[in-house]
């Protein structure tokens, strides 16, 4: 009975400290850049686009479409960072909690 009361804790311990993780996620900002840092766009860890900044030189209706896709790719850039800061946060719960590491994996999506 004393495991399951101590796997009850820890279960209650685990549920805390991901809603901790999960505010923290939302702290965390990221910056993702293209075309040589012409286009960027700043995101949490949450995956929240905050911010998409664009070169003036950029706005010319000639240049639409390469300005969309500069913008795909900060945003793509952006994720990565933010899913790495994830991830990165994730390794330190599990750390904490003395569990193996990935057994968290998919718990911040």
């Amino acid at each position: 009975m004393a495991d399951f009361l101590g796997m009850m804790k820890q279960a209650a311990q685990l549920q805390s400290k991901m809603q901790a993780m999960q505010e923290e996620l939302g702290n965390i900002e990221v910056e993702g850049n293209s075309g040589g840092g012409m286009v960027s766009v700043r995101m949490t860890a949450k995956m929240e686009v905050k911010a998409v900044r664009i070169d003036p030189s950029l706005l010319k209706a000639e240049e639409r479409e390469i300005v969309e896709d500069l913008v795909v790719t900060a945003i793509n850039d952006a994720k990565r960072k933010a899913e790495t800061a994830m991830q990165e946060k994730m390794q330190s719960l599990a750390g904490g909690l003395g569990l193996p590491p990935g057994l968290l994996g998919g718990l911040g999506s």
